[in-house]
């Protein structure tokens, strides 16, 4: 399957985690978040952001992970707090994320989305021993911002 990321062209040459603190992991944690399209992860990208910012130049990532059930463990609403879209559930979310990542389960983890919980968000553990062998960066894009989004 392919999962799109946005990211800036400094960042876009190669797969790597920062280990920051974020939604659904604990600072130290190496893991790529990434969207389902690139829509819901420019999405993401403006919520995170918290504005749109032209002018940092922004690639689409398009990466490649290989497309089998046992790589994915999925996470539904239902499995999650009723508050879970709200910034106050971040706590519980990252001990989910946590628990996860820590138990080398799978590859990746499958989650709604908080911007529109009907799609997916995929968190990739670059630290799983089936990282090297099972996703890869296909190929990058030029991004660009319409200007009615400014």
């Amino acid at each position: 399957m392919e999962v799109y990321r946005i990211s800036s062209k400094k960042y876009s040459q190669k797969l790597s985690a920062s280990g920051s603190a974020n939604r659904w992991n604990k600072r130290g944690e190496f893991v790529i978040y990434t969207g389902s399209s690139r829509s819901l992860a420019t999405l993401e990208l403006v919520v995170h952001r918290n504005n749109v910012k032209p002018e940092i130049d922004y690639r689409v990532m398009i990466i490649s992970v290989a497309d089998s059930d046992t790589l994915v463990k999925n996470i539904t609403t239902k499995d999650l707090p009723n508050n879970w879209r709200k910034f106050e559930a971040y706590p519980a979310l990252q001990n989910i994320g946590s628990a996860w990542y820590g138990s080398r389960e799978t590859l990746i983890l499958r989650v709604p989305s908080a911007v529109i919980p009907y799609e997916h968000n995929y968190i990739i553990n670059t630290e799983h021993k089936d990282f090297n062998a099972n996703a890869r960066l296909v190929r990058t894009e030029d991004y660009f911002w319409d200007d009615r989004l400014l």
